[in-house]
C-alpha cells in the first residue's frame, strides 16, 4: 500500500520525518486563519469564498487560487487574516439600524420610475 503525503510552500519539519508521520507540528493549530475574497468578473464586488489556514499572505493566495479557482472562477483574490475582521454583533442590530426608520430619505421608494429603467 502507498501512500503519498503532498509537500507544500510553507511545510515543516523535514521531508522524512513527515513521510513516516512524524512531522514535528500540526500546521493547522499554528498557521493563522484567512478569510478568502474572489471577484468573479472585473468590475463586480469580491465575494467570501471561504476559509483557509496558511503560514503567510503570499501562502494564502496561493492556495485560495489553487482551492477556489480552479475553473477559472474568479479574476481577483483577497485574503484577510481572520483576526483582522470585526463583525458587528447580530443581537446589536436593532440598536445599529433603528436611526435609519427615521430617514425615509435615505430609501426613495417614493418616486416613479419611468419604465425604461429596468434595473432599479
Amino acid at each position: 500500500m502507498n501512500l503519498f503525503r503532498v509537500f507544500r510552500y510553507g511545510d515543516y519539519g523535514d521531508r522524512e520525518a513527515a513521510a513516516a508521520g512524524e512531522t514535528k507540528y500540526d500546521t493547522r493549530a499554528e498557521w493563522p486563519l484567512w478569510e478568502v475574497f474572489i471577484r468573479s468578473k472585473a468590475g463586480l464586488d469580491h465575494k467570501h469564498a471561504g476559509s483557509l489556514h496558511a503560514a503567510d499572505a503570499a501562502m494564502a493566495v496561493e492556495n485560495a487560487r489553487d482551492v477556489y479557482t480552479r475553473r477559472m472562477e474568479g479574476v481577483s483574490i483577497w485574503v484577510v487574516e481572520s483576526k483582522y475582521i470585526h463583525a458587528s454583533d447580530p443581537a446589536d442590530a436593532e440598536m445599529l439600524y433603528d436611526p435609519a426608520h427615521d430617514k425615509i430619505y435615505r430609501h426613495p421608494t417614493f418616486y416613479n420610475l419611468p419604465d425604461e429603467l429596468k434595473h432599479m
